[in-house]
């Protein structure tokens, strides 16, 4: 399954919510030297328990998902 997702970096907390169809993930880690993309994939992995790995996006806020079934 794809997913669109919007990622704000150096948030205060680390979590998921979805509006309008579109997950918005929060991740305490700064947008810099991927630190970012890695604890969404995490944060991601653990709120769905199954693999997720990008399709698009790695350099923009707006990203696509891949999450395995």
């Amino acid at each position: 399954m794809k997913r669109e997702i919007r990622v704000t970096a150096n948030a205060g907390t680390e979590e998921v919510s979805e509006k309008d169809g579109i997950l918005t993930v929060k991740v305490k880690a700064p947008a810099k030297d991927n630190k970012a993309n890695i604890a969404v994939l995490k944060l991601l992995k653990k709120h769905f328990n199954r693999d997720v790995r990008f399709v698009s996006g790695l350099t923009s806020k707006r990203k696509i998902v891949k999450i395995d079934d």
